[in-house]
């Protein structure tokens, strides 16, 4: 179990690292489109991001770069997903919660308020509790009609909530922020399950649902996560992106795989749980009307010729 907890918080540290780098990468292009096009460059009509705006944010330096870390924690998680719990490995992943927040004060300019750092303490206090309480993790095995319904219904949740999100513009970033966890989430459940691992088969891989719902969830994560970087807070998006990550496989992992906590200790696991989700939701609610997106730079006004 020791070697899964330090594979989740190097991949928490590379998840939390990452969505920063993202976020800068997200608004430097944002303001440099604004500059050259006007305040509306970018948007669509519901004044959230265009995919065009999405896409030019995504090929800045530190967007490639936060995401090639994203590729390196998503390498660690899989490992730990495979070896903990999935109630503790997602929480801990989770935790980069407290890597964005931190990071964000330093490259984003931001001061976070007493209530998200207290949220943040909770959160941390959760995580211990949920490492005290927990057992070994359950199994990897489980009916294929599951793996279908898995894929289905990741590919059902990320296209119809990318469309909503698209929708509601600028007043989406939470949703897209939770709908990018549930992703990530299905990610991880998929990364459990999958059929020709150990030992390792190649045609058996290949035709298992959950491949898919992997390529689903983390590319469909991505996208609308970068959307949520775009249109709202990232310490929010990221809060938001916690609750479904952590929910999601958790409860799986409980009701079908057999994760269980220590015995006489399943009070405490609910009890860590539970805390770890009301503080994301806190820094989500606490931060996201003081430091929102960045401002787009106006155009300057030309200056006026001397007669």
């Amino acid at each position: 179990m020791f070697i899964g907890l330090v594979t989740a918080v190097a991949a928490s540290a590379c998840y939390g690292t990452g969505s920063v780098l993202q976020a800068v990468g997200s608004r430097r292009s944002a303001r440099e489109e604004a500059a050259a096009g006007g305040a509306s460059a970018g948007t669509t009509a519901h004044g959230g991001p265009s995919l065009a705006s999405t896409a030019k944010a995504a090929v800045t330096w530190e967007f490639i770069l936060g995401t090639v870390l994203d590729f390196i924690a998503f390498g660690l998680a899989a490992v730990a997903s495979r070896m903990l719990p999935l109630f503790l490995s997602q929480t801990v992943i989770s935790a980069n919660l407290v890597i964005t927040a931190v990071l964000s004060i330093k490259l984003l300019g931001i001061r976070l308020r007493q209530l998200e750092w207290a949220s943040i303490g909770v959160l941390c206090s959760a995580l211990v509790l949920l490492a005290v309480s927990a057992g070994p993790e359950g199994g990897h095995h489980a009916d294929m009609s599951f793996h279908w319904w898995l894929l289905l219904g990741t590919t059902v949740l990320l296209v119809g909530g990318t469309l909503l999100v698209r929708r509601m513009g600028a007043n989406g970033a939470i949703l897209a922020g939770l709908l990018s966890g549930l992703g990530f989430g299905a990610l991880g459940v998929g990364v459990r399950i999958l059929n020709g691992i150990d030992p390792f088969e190649l045609g058996q891989l290949l035709s298992d649902p959950a491949l898919y719902a992997i390529l689903v969830g983390g590319i469909g994560g991505m996208y609308v996560h970068t959307v949520a970087l775009q249109i709202g807070s990232v310490n929010g998006a990221t809060a938001a992106l916690v609750v479904g990550e952590t929910v999601l496989p958790g409860a799986v992992g409980v009701i079908w795989l057999g994760d269980s906590s220590k015995d006489g200790l399943a009070w405490l696991g609910v009890a860590g749980f539970a805390l770890a989700v009301v503080s994301a939701v806190g820094v989500a609610y606490f931060g996201q009307d003081t430091h929102g997106p960045a401002e787009p730079v106006a155009p300057a006004e030309p200056e006026l010729t001397k007669r």
